[in-house]
């Protein structure tokens, strides 16, 4: 009788055991660290500075720490889930607007059949499927088009929102999302959406992805401030004009092939800036934005690349933008890597101010975030990366 009263005690222990061994929580993360070099720095008294020198984290890979796991749940369905943590690690501060996880925090149920489906804040397709067959994915966000205003290098997040990826199917996966805006009685106010597909097979690779986020019913001074579940992507002077956007429309799409130590690759994306009656500016502003880049393995550990991107501003003003980079890392160790960065950007025309004043274009190199205060402006970045 004693040995019965055991056995419901060690078949819950036997039971939790095996759920244990089925399931896996890993840590995880990359400390980013440099030193940068701007020459055309605007100063904090609005003013134009010769140069700044700064810390600067986070240069080709966004620091940051977290946990992800899977759970088997048999039938080939597990559960997952992933919290991301982005930090500057000169200050040690949170990023991402100081959220607690900014870069990603979702749970979901993932099938090898059917795909996987996960809610939370997390990236959109243009990001997830594009940005591999783009520059960024080797040399991070100086490559980036001006202010990073096509989320070329994952500026944008999404909140409150579903995701879909497919199984990979003979090389071809698709993603779709949604964000939910949460306004009552306005479901479309502050609402997010996006799909896409791409395509690996052998040395060629590519991807095209859409994305439309809405700005949400808020207003200060009767001019639109942006709520939507899409973060923001006005953060320099390149765009900051259309921050008033009654909404964000970006088509993406990416290309490259490896050829022996080579990968050649390509890039080309439309913004589209819409108004209505709290928007600060007339027209719908226009983005097309052309890249390229190559990249040579020269060693095992050693690699170079360089990069063109040009931009093209339409409708209320006539910006145009060159950027020339150029870049190149030395792993000392599959998980520590030394890389040294440097970009030039020239800028002509005209674009609008936060007030829509039509104004001088000016330099902004990537998502760097530094204005320039004029036309052009240079920068070289010399670091470090640890992965973990």
């Amino acid at each position: 009788m004693n040995k019965l009263k055991w056995a419901p005690a060690l078949l819950a222990t036997l039971a939790a055991g095996n759920t244990q061994a089925q399931s896996s929580v890993t840590l995880y993360g990359v400390i980013d660290a440099g030193i940068g070099y701007v020459h055309n720095a605007q100063g904090s008294d609005g003013k134009n500075a010769s140069t700044l020198v700064r810390f600067s984290s986070g240069n080709t890979f966004g620091s940051r720490w977290g946990l992800k796991g899977t759970e088997d749940l048999g039938g080939g369905l597990a559960a997952v889930f992933q919290l991301e943590n982005g930090f500057n690690d000169g200050t040690g501060t949170l990023g991402q607007g100081s959220r607690e996880f900014g870069r990603k925090s979702v749970v979901g149920l993932a099938s090898k059949q059917l795909g996987t489906i996960t809610l939370g804040r997390q990236y959109d397709p243009v990001v997830d499927l594009v940005q591999a067959y783009t520059e960024d994915a080797y040399f991070g966000g100086s490559f980036a088009s001006p202010g990073d205003l096509d989320n070329y290098d994952n500026s944008v997040r999404v909140s409150n929102s579903v995701k879909y990826v497919s199984p990979v199917l003979d090389g071809f996966q698709f993603e779709a999302l949604y964000g939910l805006g949460g306004v009552a009685g306005s479901a479309g106010a502050g609402q997010t959406y996006g799909f896409g597909g791409s395509y690996a097979g052998g040395p060629l690779g590519a991807a095209v992805a859409f994305f439309h986020a809405n700005g949400g019913n808020t207003t200060t001074n009767d001019v639109r401030t942006w709520t939507s579940s899409s973060d923001t992507l006005f953060n320099t002077v390149i765009n900051q004009g259309f921050a008033s956007a009654k909404s964000i429309q970006i088509v993406r799409a990416g290309t490259q092939y490896v050829l022996g130590s080579f990968t050649v690759g390509a890039a080309y994306s439309n913004t589209q800036y819409t108004r209505d009656g709290f928007s600060v500016f007339s027209k719908t502003a226009k983005f097309n934005n052309g890249s390229a880049f190559v990249n040579d393995q020269l060693t095992p550990a050693w690699r170079v690349g360089g990069g063109y991107n040009y931009t093209r501003l339409t409708g209320p003003a006539s910006a145009k933008y060159h950027q020339f980079n150029l870049g190149t890392d030395y792993a000392l160790s599959k998980r520590t890597t030394l890389y040294a960065l440097a970009a030039y950007q020239k800028a002509s025309g005209t674009t609008l101010n936060a007030s829509g004043a039509t104004v001088q274009a000016e330099a902004s190199i990537g998502s760097y975030g530094v204005n320039s205060g004029t036309n052009s402006q240079g920068l070289i970045v010399l670091g470090m990366r640890h992965k973990f």
